[in-house]
């Protein structure tokens, strides 16, 4: 098949090394025969949104994800309905959040997200920075990462994580985390979140299958990722009460 990932923002939206996530996703699908293109969204682009096969925003400071969230806001409709539809798509770190309804920054200034969950995110001068080992409906191996971050969210009625043995969560220590929404994925973990965790990556895979109407065949396993989620995972659990 001949696939199209849309890519928001890159140069504004790529902390922690989160293009990887789309560079691990891309070879994957190229490893299975596909011919794989990757369009680069930046402000004041147009954007193919309901042809793309798959979307994806990095992670960001605060303050660059005021910048991203001000054009952003003109593709939210189109957004909202790609994931209606089932379109697969990552938002890593402070970009999940512009897919809620509001952000207070630390100044309690409000700016309106694009709605697509009706959540709202806090910012506050303290950072948390910690592991992370939990656990996801979407399969049964336990999810590890890290995250650094200054927001609680709240009101998210469907996470991604739906407990931690480690780590905070949306607005709690040990609590949900993250943001779910059909083939719509949303998490302040980052490693690269699809580089650290196989099965993630295998799940996002099926769906880009799936909602082209194709037969997903097996997909081919990285040993080096799979040896690194084994040792990551056992040493979180190891940690955790």
């Amino acid at each position: 098949m001949e696939l199209n990932l849309l890519h928001f923002y890159p140069d504004l939206m790529s902390l922690y090394g989160s293009y990887a996530n789309l560079s691990v996703l891309a070879r994957t699908l190229e490893t299975m025969g596909n011919t794989v293109t990757i369009t680069y969204v930046e402000p004041g682009d147009e954007a193919d949104i309901l042809g793309a096969d798959f979307l994806f925003m990095g992670a960001g400071t605060e303050k660059r994800q005021k910048f991203a969230l001000a054009d952003f806001v003109r593709h939210g409709d189109e957004v909202k309905k790609a994931a209606q539809d089932g379109t697969p798509m990552l938002f890593c770190g402070t970009a999940m959040e512009l897919l809620g309804k509001t952000i207070l920054d630390e100044s309690e200034k409000e700016y309106s997200g694009i709605g697509l969950g009706d959540f709202t995110a806090k910012q506050q001068v303290r950072r948390i920075v910690e592991d992370v080992y939990g656990h996801t409906k979407l399969f049964d191996a336990p999810m590890v990462g890290f995250i650094n971050k200054s927001s609680i969210l709240t009101g998210v009625e469907t996470p991604l994580l739906t407990s931690m043995n480690l780590g905070f969560g949306n607005e709690a220590e040990g609590g949900a985390e993250g943001f779910l929404y059909q083939n719509v994925i949303g998490s302040h973990l980052t490693g690269p979140i699809l580089a650290k965790n196989p099965r993630l990556l295998e799940t996002v895979i099926a769906a880009i299958y799936a909602k082209r109407g194709a037969q997903c065949p097996e997909i081919p396993k990285d040993q080096w990722a799979e040896q690194g989620y084994a040792v990551t995972a056992r040493e979180l659990k190891a940690r955790c009460k």
